[in-house]
């Protein structure tokens, strides 16, 4: 679901902190994308304002330059894109494992799953 673009350059760079030129740069990097009016005026909406937290915390409190910045956040998608992928996996297995009960019948999940939990434990 994307989100309703709400301010214009200058309130995200009082709300920031950072000139409109590191806006204009970290745009033209990738790191966000806003949207555009019919006049070209770029709108930056909580998700984008939410990104350039993470950049400005990597840059400035962690000492990360932006060729760094742009490999973090790259493998953060990627990270995101896996977890995506497990998800839709796992929910698959259990639909097939909940809709096979001879399968589920023949297999010995219980004595596993409390082993498990006894070993955790």
């Amino acid at each position: 679901m994307e989100e309703k673009p709400l301010y214009v350059i200058s309130i995200v760079s009082d709300l920031l902190g950072l000139h409109p030129q590191t806006l204009r740069q970290y745009e033209r990097l990738g790191f966000i994308d806003p949207s555009r009016t019919v006049g070209n005026t770029r709108l930056y909406s909580e998700n984008d304002i939410e990104k350039l937290r993470k950049v400005i915390i990597l840059t400035k409190e962690n000492g990360v330059n932006l060729a760094g910045v742009e490999i973090i956040l790259q493998m953060q998608k990627e990270i995101d894109n896996l977890n995506d992928q497990i998800n839709v996996m796992i929910s698959s297995i259990k639909n097939d494992f909940d809709n096979n009960k001879t399968t589920r019948d023949r297999l010995p999940i219980n004595k596993v799953y409390t082993k498990v939990r006894i070993i955790k434990e």
